[in-house]
């Protein structure tokens, strides 16, 4: 029958009527296991046609019946008490009332040694198979596994529409097939991981598709390998996904995610170069109450968005909450969007000083939000929208033509003004025309970049091995353009990359100058930096300056440059072009700018921080 072509279903069902012929009061079954791990009835005579049904396109899994658990297994699986056995808790109800108490499944392997069918046999005594009965499911898994090989090969159109071309994984079709098959009637049965791979474009981009290809594929056949006998799938593009039924996996998910991670993170060779993958993961498993498994797959979409959007590289399982966080996010946005849309996103300024004479050497731009009914609201409140890359870009740009314009008044007033420190986020270094918009802005309102210092934090400088934004840091500074590391010593930023990614200047954080005194550590790690910083030619600015104390103790291990309420919160235009006024350093013809290598002014001199409180306004109520 299989050498004249006698269809698949024809040939097992004679072949199940022989065996039983040969085996009175045995049944037979053969089972496919199609692409994804899906069941497949051929044949079963005996048994009733509603267990059949009932199976149909099942996936296969460890408490899958004897039949379902010997494909998941790749080992053969016999039931000796069907009624009393938990891997056939949701079928003995079909089985049983047809005398059936024992079932024998061996698996079916094909030619590359992976499971792709089932041979059993049904018993009506509690009993182990015995030698006769061997000898013929020997033969006959045998005779099965060259009419499937020969069914595969006939029906190969219809395979490749259910796997993916370029990975060889079950694709979006299948993966939406085995989730519907899925059983929910057991929480904590199964989970989900959705995997997405963080720097796909960016390897498009510098090396050529080609090389993205050949990393997919690589990423592709490890996520196979580090989950089985777990099934894993591609979704499409840079995204895939694991269906975990196996125990030890869904009892530390994390652990399986990190497996994942860990595997996808080994550099590989791709046309030639060595590249890094990456991968992001959410995850969900079957709870109490997810009325269906497309729930648990929108729950694991969650925890990936939410893992992408707080810090790619990792894992997030998901949390009844996340939902909500998500939203918020989303209104923020939202909120973010129509604000800028209506021009109420404004730019205030913080001075930075001399500590020696308390001149203003410069400003920090700062991002605030009008509410309708006028209240002014400080980045943190927002920073969520520039996760969103539409939004970050507009937000960016909104910034830098308002501070454009203000610099060019300052400009025309003769103000001695030197720089201005805008602050710059991951977005803006990945959308590849960050100096084109600053060159624009500024070159509209006739202002040299030589005012500008682009801030950077700890975060967005190195903390997530982001070569992109290395790589723009690079030619910006090739430009022309300063660049300031801000918030250091909060993050992932070592002196070490100052080495291969340099900046020109290093703004210490409040958190390292709030804990100042004598004795302290944090005050030997300033001075430390200090002077690591004056050798490599980096000014250094401490921020959160609050009390005399500070600024005095920060004076005496050397540093010449300061922010903070000490001296002014951030203030609008108009308060900062009086302090501009009154307190700007004054700058020699041949002078650099953001210099403080200046002949030292008597401390008498020094401006006390009363004159930076202007119309009688406290600083902190300022902010």
């Amino acid at each position: 029958m299989i050498a004249t072509g006698v269809s698949l279903n024809v040939t097992a069902e004679r072949l199940c009527h022989e065996i039983e012929l040969l085996l009175p009061g045995v049944a037979c079954s053969v089972l496919r296991v199609k692409e994804g791990g899906l069941l497949d009835p051929l044949a079963a005579p005996s048994l009733p046609e509603i267990f059949s049904e009932l199976i149909k396109n099942l996936m296969i899994g460890p408490n899958v019946g004897s039949c379902g658990s010997a494909a998941y297994l790749g080992e053969a699986v016999v039931v000796t008490d069907i009624e009393n056995d938990p891997r056939w808790t949701a079928f003995k109800q079909h089985i049983l009332p047809c005398g059936f108490r024992a079932c024998w499944s061996v698996p079916i392997y094909n030619a590359e040694g992976a499971v792709f069918g089932t041979f059993a046999l049904y018993f009506k005594q509690p009993r182990m198979p015995r030698a006769r009965e061997k000898q013929l499911v020997s033969a006959s898994i045998h005779l099965c596994a060259i009419a499937l090989e020969r069914h595969d090969r006939v029906l190969e159109r219809e395979r490749r529409a259910s796997v993916d071309a370029l990975t060889g994984l079950p694709n979006r079709s299948s993966f939406d097939m085995a989730l519907s098959r899925l059983s929910c009637e057991a929480p904590g049965s199964w989970a989900l991981l959705v995997v997405d791979l963080d720097n796909l474009k960016t390897i498009n981009d510098t090396f050529g598709h080609q090389a993205g290809d050949e990393l997919l594929q690589s990423v592709a056949q490890r996520i196979r390998t580090t989950v089985l006998p777990d099934h894993a799938f591609r979704l499409g593009g840079d995204e895939f996904a694991v269906i975990l039924q196996d125990a030890g996996a869904i009892a530390d998910l994390t652990g399986a995610a990190t497996r994942i991670l860990d595997v996808v993170g080994i550099a590989t060779s791709c046309c030639g170069h060595m590249i890094q993958p990456r991968a992001t993961i959410g995850g969900a498993s079957l709870s109490p109450g997810d009325r269906d498994a497309e729930t648990v797959h929108k729950y694991a979409d969650f925890a990936l968005y939410h893992a992408k959007e707080t810090g790619r590289g990792g894992f997030v399982r998901y949390w009844p909450g996340i939902g909500t966080a998500i939203k918020q996010r989303i209104e923020v946005i939202h909120d973010v969007d129509i604000a800028l849309s209506e021009g109420r996103i404004e730019a205030y300024y913080q001075p930075v000083v001399q500590l020696e004479t308390g001149e203003i050497i410069g400003m920090e731009a700062l991002c605030r939000l009008r509410k309708p009914e006028g209240n002014i609201v400080s980045a943190g409140a927002f920073h969520q929208a520039m996760t969103d890359v539409d939004v970050a870009a507009k937000l960016t740009q909104g910034m830098l033509d308002l501070v454009a314009t203000d610099v060019r008044s300052w400009l025309d007033r003769g103000i001695p003004f030197q720089h201005v420190g805008i602050n710059i986020s991951s977005a803006d270094f990945h959308s590849g025309t960050l100096y084109d918009r600053i060159e624009a802005a500024f070159g509209r309102e006739n202002v040299p970049l030589k005012h500008v210092v682009l801030e950077v934090t700890e975060s967005v400088y190195l903390g997530q091995n982001d070569p992109v934004v290395a790589r723009e840091i690079k030619a910006l500074r090739a430009h022309g353009l300063r660049i300031a590391l801000d918030d250091f010593g909060t993050g992932f930023a070592s002196l070490t990359h100052l080495l291969t990614v340099p900046v020109d200047i290093i703004k210490i954080d409040k958190s390292f100058v709030s804990q100042l005194r004598h004795g302290d550590r944090g005050m030997a790690i300033i001075e430390g930096l200090l002077g690591i910083a004056r050798k490599l030619d980096i000014r250094v600015v401490a921020e959160g300056i609050e009390t005399e104390d500070q600024g005095d103790l920060l004076r005496e291990i050397g540093c010449k440059l300061g922010q903070g309420y000490l001296f002014s919160a951030a203030v609008t235009r108009e308060t900062a072009t009086e302090l501009l006024l009154k307190h700007a350093q004054p700058i020699e013809a041949d002078q650099p700018l953001l210099t403080y290598d200046l002949p030292m002014r008597s401390l008498s001199g020094r401006v006390r921080p009363e004159a930076f409180d202007l119309a009688g306004k406290g600083r902190r109520a300022a902010s």
